[in-house]
């Protein structure tokens, strides 16, 4: 079993930056693939960007391309994910899952472990 915490959330102004982080505790961390998924009031949650063990491989969606960044530090366990250039329609819940397979994937159902989510808000 593995555990998820989130934190870094928080409210931001328009083209300002936030790094969240997400903790694993339990089970080894590796060679789980993280993730990074995000829920908006009123839509469905959607993935962001996903990483692979030995962080050699990433990938976004569309819309933060350029944006955000996703990294991580296995020796802590914990995936990072820098959002610089902030919009108001990154305004979400922010969800970090990991998926044991090792391979990062968009979907969702691919994931076996959930946190509990951060918050971030970006004001215009």
């Amino acid at each position: 079993q593995v555990q998820l915490g989130e934190s870094g959330g928080g409210l931001v102004q328009a083209g300002g930056s936030l790094r969240l982080s997400c903790v694993a505790s339990g089970r080894t961390f590796s060679p789980y693939a993280m993730g990074w998924f995000r829920q908006a009031p009123g839509k469905e949650r959607e993935f962001v960007a996903a990483i692979k063990w030995y962080g050699d491989s990433t990938f976004y969606q569309d819309s933060v391309k350029g944006r955000f960044t996703i990294s991580r530090d296995n020796a802590k366990n914990t995936v990072y994910l820098q959002m610089n250039s902030l919009k108001p329609e990154d305004t979400a819940v922010y969800y970090c899952a990991a998926e044991r397979s090792g391979n990062p994937r968009a979907a969702q159902s691919e994931y076996d472990y959930w946190g509990q989510g951060t918050q971030v808000t970006v004001s215009s």
